[in-house]
């Protein structure tokens, strides 16, 4: 019978003392890689030094910028609470402009942040990546080890005067390590996926935060378009309060140009000015919201309607979440799914949000009437079924649980897309976020909730969307005071 080539190649009596020997040089080997593979070292002392000191460097610059921001949010809530005056505005447009300049700055340094926190991830990837290779050497030569202890045969552990148990104690031992590098590559493997999934959360929140940025920027040039109005106040008045006073009464047109400007005026290509007023100003009785800030939400969400979105459910829209509930809202409302627009997706997340409020499937199904039909609810409020199974339905229409077909008095489903319905909804969802109280921190924290959700309404990084609806809330609320005025 043939036991292999090299079976009976080296028949001294030391040949099983080497054996021992390499096994136990093996199992310190495999030992060292075994231990430095669970407990990874960082790449380099130094590397890590300089990470945790620019980390610390940022985190410091940060705190720092975000306290300011909020100063000039309190300076911004209170000069606007005063009477208005040339110091008022003009105070009101440095802070504004100051706020989004820090605002952009906090943005960058949690960029600047983010990828030195992906390169040290992809740093440590290529580490394991390199002990990984290591162990697998190693592990290939306890194979071979293990392979060739397998060949030896009975004859020649007699021959080599070794006691069976040293025989075994040498076998075993080969056998350990290779089992522990086995396991110790298993736990690298782990580990690695986990860092992997790690940065790319980290990429995924950067790209989020160049995002923000960009539309940061956007409302800083807003801001300073309007440093030319400010020169232009200053040139006219020369500082002097009385004409400045004098200036604005000059600007305030006869009550009955306004109205007809304001009723003739189409800010958007989908609902003119006056419609949108009276909407807002129904929507406002009916739920306690003032009209001036369901306004200001619809113009920064769609410009009262313009901008529905040019996005497509089947590449934009959540598939699991929001796809399931859309169509069957589209079916009961006889609309081709592939024709309604919703907002396309963006780099950070996904998109599909509906009609002029914006409102995404998920967020509509409590307040258009939609219900699971396994739970019998909107919200899987008893967690019977995970989220998944939730959110693939199927799903009815409730005439019962239409809050704003309640609110509004119509005899047929709310639509998302109908003018009308979606100032409704946006009422509702600003009264549900508080803004019913009134005062501008309460609607301004209102409308950071539409926007982002509770639990992210006080991140710095979302400022600028509440900031601008409380910017278009003041515009429109100056028209509706003279509107109010003039009819008395």
């Amino acid at each position: 019978m043939n036991h292999g080539p090299t079976v009976l190649e080296d028949k001294s009596p030391c040949r099983h003392l080497r054996a021992r020997a390499a096994a136990a040089l093996f199992l310190a080997v495999g030992t060292a890689l075994f231990f430095t593979a669970v407990f990874p070292a960082p790449l380099t002392a130094e590397t890590d030094d300089a990470i945790a000191k620019r980390r610390a460097q940022l985190e410091r610059e940060l705190k720092r910028i975000e306290e300011q921001i909020k100063y000039q949010q309190i300076l911004l809530s209170t000069k606007q609470k005063e009477r208005v005056s040339l110091e008022r505005d003009i105070a009101i447009l440095d802070a504004q402009i100051e706020k989004a300049r820090l605002a952009i700055r906090a943005r960058e340094l949690v960029i600047q942040g983010l990828s030195a926190d992906i390169r040290s991830k992809e740093g440590t990837i290529a580490d394991l990546d390199e002990k990984l290779a290591r162990e697998r050497e190693a592990l290939a030569q306890l194979v071979r080890k293990t392979n060739e202890l397998d060949q030896v045969s009975l004859v020649e552990i007699v021959l080599s005067n070794k006691n069976l148990s040293d025989f075994f104690e040498d076998f075993d031992d080969v056998r350990k390590v290779k089992a522990a590098l086995a396991r110790s590559s298993r736990r690298l493997e782990a580990l690695k996926e986990s860092v992997r999934s790690e940065r790319d959360a980290l990429a995924a929140k950067r790209r989020e935060e160049v995002e923000l940025r960009t539309l940061q920027e956007l409302q800083k040039r807003e801001v300073e378009s309007r440093e030319a109005q400010k020169k232009e106040i200053l040139a006219e008045t020369r500082g002097e309060e009385a004409r400045y006073q004098a200036l604005i009464e000059a600007k305030q047109r006869t009550a009955a140009d306004i109205r007809a400007e304001l009723f003739a005026l189409r800010d958007t290509g989908a609902i003119p000015f006056g419609e949108a007023l009276e909407y807002a100003t129904r929507a406002g009785a009916k739920t306690g919201v003032r009209p001036a800030l369901i306004l200001g939400v619809l113009t920064q969400e769609t410009k009262l309607g313009e901008f529905l979105g040019t996005g497509n459910y089947r590449r934009d829209m959540h598939p699991t979440r929001d796809v399931p509930l859309f169509l069957a809202l589209t079916k009961a409302l006889g609309l081709n799914p592939d024709s309604m627009p919703v907002s396309k997706k963006p780099s950070y997340g996904w998109g599909g949000a509906m009609g002029p409020a914006q409102f995404i499937p998920s967020t509509w199904a409590c307040y258009g009437g939609w219900v699971n039909v396994n739970t019998g609810d909107c919200s899987n409020a008893r967690r019977s079924l995970s989220w998944d199974q939730f959110w693939a339905g199927p799903w009815r229409y409730e005439k019962s649980q239409d809050r704003l077909r309640a609110l509004s008095g119509r005899a047929r489903p709310s639509n998302p897309w109908d003018k009308q319905d979606a100032f409704f909804a946006a009422a509702l969802l600003l009264k549900d976020n508080g803004a019913d109280r009134g005062g501008y921190e309460a609607e301004r924290l209102a409308a950071l909730r539409y926007f982002a959700g509770w639990s992210n309404a006080t991140n710095p990084a979302y400022a600028f969307y509440g900031d601008g609806v409380m910017r278009h809330a003041a515009y429109y609320q100056r028209q509706i005071d003279i509107l109010q005025r003039a009819g008395r």
